[in-house]
């Protein structure tokens, strides 16, 4: 266990090691991801079609679904309503055109405007407030839930980038090293 600041808290209350954790996944992510040009985005590892560049654009969406759709209701706002061209896999397959300028620039302002719109949401009710998404039958999630959800997806997402990131140029580890801030 490090000071890192993306280290989750050695003894905090459960919001603490909740967003220390997704904090933790998603900068070991952006770290994996980091500093690559549009060859480096675009590699692929075996039949898998994923690829670091495809990942950025995905977890992007999935931070604003996550939050604005989910948690609050509203429909996904820009810079989707622009873009998007319909089926759940365009963020995929959309990003192998996106410069690599646009796809970091895409999960950098997605992950800012979640972090935000958590930080209101905790401020204004904690974990336990109930989220707009409910089940047929009218149950609703609560912020918890979609919160462990997110650690859930980043969980999954982080792992195939080491893999990627690996076949890109060697990169591995656990933990960006200290200091890291990321470059592109």
């Amino acid at each position: 266990m490090t000071d890192a600041p993306w280290e989750p808290p050695l003894a905090g209350d459960e919001t603490a090691h909740l967003l220390g954790a997704l904090e933790r996944l998603r900068t070991t992510f952006r770290w994996k991801a980091d500093g690559l040009d549009k060859d480096g985005l675009r590699t692929r590892v075996g039949a898998s079609t994923l690829t670091l560049g495809r990942l950025l654009k995905h977890l992007a969406v999935v931070e604003d679904h996550m939050f604005d759709l989910k948690f609050q209701g509203k429909p996904l706002g820009s810079p989707w309503e622009e873009d998007w061209e319909g089926g759940d896999d365009w963020p995929f397959t959309s990003a192998d055109t996106d410069s690599p300028e646009h796809l970091y620039r895409l999960w950098d302002d997605a992950v800012a405007r979640s972090r935000a719109t958590l930080e209101t949401a905790l401020t204004g009710g904690g974990l336990d407030q109930l989220a707009h998404i409910s089940t047929p039958d009218g149950r609703h999630a609560s912020l918890r839930r979609l919160v462990c959800d997110l650690i859930e997806e980043y969980g999954r997402h982080t792992g195939h980038a080491d893999l990627l990131r690996e076949a890109v140029d060697g990169r591995t580890g656990e933990d960006p090293p200290p200091g890291w801030h990321p470059v592109s």
